[in-house]
């Protein structure tokens, strides 16, 4: 999609849908493009389609290629808190004509991502402070799941 289209689809659907800024539907389709090189180089670089878990695994490695350990703080700047929400904004999309899906593909498919706090702070934390970091999360998710 050119560029001025692009901007008067997102126009379209920041119209209908304003939860997410545009910022964050650029990155999701600069991190699509990045995911389906990815995954293309095993393939003589034909691109392919992707499914919605090769792209939040491909969100998540892009996000912490360009935000490093801001990626979070950028995520909830952009109203984005978890894997759903990736969804959310490539349905968006895929409504607005921007992105094409599969049959196969649905909403769904980004409800059984990653945790966020995971995926994007651990992997900055020293190693002297992941071990804590690791049994503080099992023992919040113990709490949590109650007797």
């Amino acid at each position: 999609m050119h560029e001025p289209a692009l901007e008067q689809a997102l126009d379209r659907i920041l119209a209908l849908d304003p939860r997410y800024p545009r910022d964050a539907y650029h990155f999701v389709r600069e991190a699509l493009e990045y995911t389906q090189r990815m995954v293309s180089k095993g393939q003589r670089g034909r691109l392919r389609h992707v499914t919605g878990q090769e792209l939040l695994e491909g969100i998540r490695h892009y996000a912490l290629e360009q935000f490093g350990p801001m990626a979070l703080t950028v995520f909830e700047e952009w109203n984005i808190r978890s894997c759903r929400d990736f969804g959310e904004v490539v349905f968006n999309m895929v409504d607005a004509g921007i992105l094409a899906k599969t049959e196969q593909d649905s909403r769904a498919d980004f409800e059984k991502g990653y945790d966020f706090e995971e995926a994007f702070r651990k992997p900055f934390l020293p190693p002297s402070k992941q071990a804590a970091w690791e049994r503080e999360r099992a023992r919040n998710k113990t709490a949590s799941a109650g007797p």
